[in-house]
């Protein structure tokens, strides 16, 4: 995934860039980047591997070696950006959020007819960056540009660009699936994936860009140079899993959502008389732990931390890119609180329920400390498709999905047929799915949260809602 963050401003702009990238550190850890851009010295770059340590201390000497009242910053957990380009439209930088599933074809299509050459990495790749930049450039001016480039790319892209000479372009993925905002400060202007990181250097709502809306920015005003398109289909993740708890899009907050849906699940799970008995509720830390208050507040079960993650020195689990590293990571990281385990029958909440691993070691690991029984709600829809959208903790073979594998050995391949009744915990289809996978799990229940309650708890329309990783609809 990644975020970005830029600045144009009277007074110089490099700390709040520094500070304003680093809160988007919690969508990805293997790559960040700053571009500024001074009248004297020009266009300047540095980018970072910051997998073995945080965005901060590989950028704490940029205020000393760079400049700038224009200046961008970017967290990638892929392509190293932003990059430097200098073409036909003049010198720029960029930096792009989102995935190109059609990049070979593209990169084909341009070579044919281009002459031109794109600088390879390990295993012949192309940094997709590269390739929205070489979109772009194929046109006479940066509006058309990025139209052209966001019309011809499968999948999503979401741009930030710094001009030679300061000014800003942003530009929403062409559907909205992920967000873009406008800040505004008396000194001047910035853009940002997430809103709150630009509220803790003192900017105030300006505006949150539709959906393929392109602005120009700079210390004096914001210029519409595209107006929004009327399709929007934000990514529902961001509510559920990925989106930080203090972050707002479109008009509703992270925390609060999650709140409302474990109310929901709680609620669901009243009205069916399942999970009776249960001693503490408590959330698969951390993004688990806001859906779990939401339904232990609406059950009148007592919340409880039953484990504790432990943070100091270890990243997010999700960061490595082996999943057998992922896994010890996680595992590592837990640690118990025994009176609050030992012979009670306990309930989580976890976000969502991709690939089970981690989630197995982790029954496991509080069975072995004398649970009594551990039962499991997540809060999403069961996961039957890899997404084709983002590059967010993708899922390279739909059979690493657990819902989908566990279809597959009960009913082969014909059951793929069935994705909606297996989703759906009323029919004989969907008990069949949660009873195997409890087997498989040792869980003593199991549930999902149903697509109905979980854009309930959203508060948008569904025609508004990416969905697609739950029901395949596009």
């Amino acid at each position: 995934m990644g975020g970005f963050f830029g600045v144009v401003s009277k007074t110089e702009a490099i700390g709040d860039v520094f500070f304003g990238t680093d809160y988007h550190s919690h969508l990805g850890t293997r790559r960040a980047g700053i571009a500024a851009y001074d009248e004297e010295i020009g266009l300047q770059r540095e980018i970072h591997n910051i997998q073995n340590s945080p965005f901060r201390t590989k950028f704490e000497h940029t205020f000393d070696e760079m400049k700038g009242k224009s200046v961008i910053g970017c967290i990638s957990d892929y392509d190293p950006q932003p990059l430097l380009i200098r073409s036909n439209l003049g010198m720029y930088a960029i930096c792009v959020i989102g995935i190109i599933n059609n990049s070979d074809a593209l990169i084909k299509q341009y070579l044919s007819f281009s002459g031109g050459h794109f600088g390879a990495m390990t295993g012949g790749a192309v940094n997709s960056t590269e390739l929205v930049a070489a979109l772009i450039n194929q046109k006479s001016n940066f509006v058309e540009g990025i139209r052209f480039a966001q019309k011809e790319i499968d999948g999503t892209a979401s741009i930030l660009i710094l001009c030679h000479g300061g000014k800003l372009l942003a530009a929403r993925d062409k559907v909205g699936r992920l967000p873009v905002f406008i800040g505004k400060r008396e000194d001047g202007y910035c853009v940002s994936f997430e809103s709150f990181a630009y509220k803790k250097l003192g900017y105030e709502d300006e505006k949150e860009l539709g959906p393929g809306e392109i602005v120009e920015i700079t210390a004096d005003g914001v210029t519409q140079l595209s107006k929004p398109g009327k399709k929007m289909k934000i990514c529902s993740f961001l509510w559920s899993y990925y989106g930080y708890p203090t972050s707002t899009y479109e008009g509703i907050n992270v925390e609060v959502m999650r709140y409302r849906n474990g109310q929901i699940m709680a609620q669901h799970d009243k009205q069916v008389k399942n999970a009776e008995n249960i001693d503490y509720v408590g959330g698969v830390p951390d993004s688990g732990t806001p859906h779990a208050i939401g339904y232990a507040n609406e059950s009148k079960i007592p919340f409880a931390r039953a484990f504790i993650k432990y943070t100091p020195t270890w990243s997010r689990s999700f960061t490595p890119t082996r999943q057998t590293e992922r896994n010890k990571v996680a595992k590592m990281k837990q640690i118990p609180v025994h009176e609050l385990i030992k012979d009670k029958n306990l309930l989580f909440v976890d976000d969502s329920i991709v690939r089970g691993t981690q989630l197995k070691e982790t029954v496991d690991f509080l069975y072995n400390n004398g649970a009594n029984a551990v039962h499991m709600r997540s809060a999403c829809p069961p996961i039957m498709y890899s997404c084709k959208f983002l590059n967010f903790s993708r899922a390279n073979n739909e059979m690493e999905l657990i819902a989908r594998r566990i279809i597959v050995e009960l009913e082969g391949e014909e059951g793929l047929k069935y994705i909606d009744e297996y989703s759906d915990s009323s029919t004989e289809r969907g008990k069949s799915l949660r009873k195997a996978i409890c087997e498989k799990f040792n869980f003593a229940s199991l549930e999902f949260q149903s697509l109905e309650g979980i854009v309930k708890a959203i508060g948008l329309d569904e025609c508004q809602l990416c969905t697609y990783c739950w029901n395949g609809k596009e």
